[in-house]
């Protein structure tokens, strides 16, 4: 459960609440111990099965997942679950591999979702395919987004965890000290661009809004909403070429334009950490973030407006990064349980307390139609843009080449970004590594 995904995989800045990207190791989670829970295969004498989640959570997240495990234990009183290995979901991935490498992995894991199709390639990876079509799981409640980012080769190797998306929030204080009407549905990308031009003042110290710098996803997953609305893809239908050789120009063109006015504040620290201080203090006028970023702002008692993102003709496109709850073979007694477990965390009785107490986004139209989340939306000023925006959310392809080809973007946008490449020469460098990429056999 996420932000912003990060090694390629959902924006480091989407972990704070969930996954804590602030740098720092998190504390571990007191391992649940249960009966047998020292058997070699997790069985126990009396039948209880213990299984062990890496939960990849800090914080209220944390505190989230250990009332609902707590929870669990009370209804599932064979099935015990572990919540020691304790890792950052940014660093999910690099102990997920040496994990498969070495033999002793967990039974769930957090895994972002541009992260599954690399997992998902060892043969440990359950295959839930049958399980979420005969049992009673909300598969096709979930959002197109959530099936999407868990379904790789038309297999389904994981159960959707968490999902947001992305809209634009706006300091309404800074517009109105400069006079400026605060945008609305339906905005240009010009627009945007000329907005924060008029709502930079160097000599204050604002900025009109600001951009990851440090070529990870963070900074990359902003890029595609403006390249899938200029008609763009991120692998082209042959599968051999990037989709966006002409799209992602025209896209930096968009970030040279703020680079040129002065008008953007490049974070260079990974999490967007720096981004969201100065938004939060109150020089920045405009950000573009996911729902996670709502509570701090409500925090900062900032009056604050949302909108959807800009667009190029008036159709808006936003990006979701829904991230994954993967489940590895110990033994069918163990992968059942974990089974188990994952259906339960998320059916829309428990992923609506989740949505209320940890600030996601319903996984499925049963968690958005429930009276807590209906109560939630409405006590949140701007969150049901975001959750209105979920069923035509798009996402990042499920594709082994899809970090290289993030890897490659991240330091098209930065050249740009720094001032170092026009767009042009930037996405041509970025064509030539991920085509490359695309070209290694699966």
């Amino acid at each position: 459960m996420t932000p912003t995904p990060r090694a390629p995989g959902a924006p480091t800045r989407r972990t704070v609440l969930r996954a804590g990207s602030a740098a720092g190791l998190v504390a571990a989670a007191g391992a649940v111990t249960g009966c047998g829970a020292d058997a070699a295969d997790g069985v126990a004498a009396d039948g209880t099965v213990t299984i062990q989640v890496w939960h990849g959570q800090t914080d209220t997240a944390l505190k989230v997942v250990k009332s609902l495990v707590a929870e669990f234990h009370r209804t599932h009183p064979d099935i015990r679950v572990d919540l020691g290995g304790g890792v950052l979901a940014d660093t999910m991935l690099q102990k997920i591999t040496a994990a498969l490498a070495s033999g002793a992995y967990p039974d769930v894991a957090f895994v972002f979702g541009s992260d599954l199709a690399s997992v998902a390639r060892s043969p440990q990876v359950v295959d839930l395919t049958s399980y979420v079509r005969d049992r009673p799981t909300p598969w096709t409640s979930y959002w197109p987004s959530a099936r999407q980012a868990v379904t790789v080769n038309g297999r389904v190797r994981a159960v959707p965890a968490v999902v947001d998306c992305l809209a634009m929030v706006c300091n309404k204080k800074v517009f109105a000290d400069a006079g400026v009407a605060l945008p609305e549905p339906g905005w240009s990308w010009a627009e945007f661009t000329d907005l924060a031009r008029r709502l930079t003042d160097t000599g204050a110290g604002r900025f009109g809004t600001g951009w990851p710098g440090t070529g990870d996803e963070d900074t990359v997953w902003r890029l595609w909403p403006l390249i899938w609305g200029l008609g763009g893809d991120v692998i082209a239908e042959d599968g051999k070429h990037i989709g966006f050789a002409h799209e992602g120009v025209r896209a930096l063109e968009v970030i040279r334009d703020l680079v040129r006015d002065k008008s953007v504040y490049v974070d260079p620290k990974p999490g967007s950490e720096q981004m969201y201080k100065v938004f939060l203090s109150g020089r920045m006028a405009m950000v573009p973030t996911g729902p996670w970023e709502l509570p701090d702002i409500t925090q900062a008692k900032l009056d604050y407006h949302v909108v959807p993102l800009p667009t190029f003709d008036g159709d808006p496109v936003t990006i979701s990064g829904p991230d994954t709850w993967t489940v590895f073979d110990n033994g069918e007694a163990r992968a059942e349980a974990a089974r188990t477990f994952v259906s339960w965390l998320t059916h829309p009785s428990q992923d609506s307390r989740w949505d209320v107490e940890a600030g996601s986004l319903p996984l499925s139209r049963g968690s958005e139609d429930s009276p807590a989340w209906r109560a939630h939306a409405e006590e949140t000023p701007g969150l049901p843009v975001f959750a209105q925006a979920l069923p035509s959310a798009r996402v990042r392809p499920v594709h082994p080449a899809y970090p290289r080809i993030s890897q490659a973007l991240g330091e098209a946008i930065v050249s740009v970004l720094l001032g170092r490449a026009s767009p042009r020469a930037a996405l041509r460098a970025c064509a030539e590594d991920a085509n490359a990429a695309l070209l290694i056999p699966r």
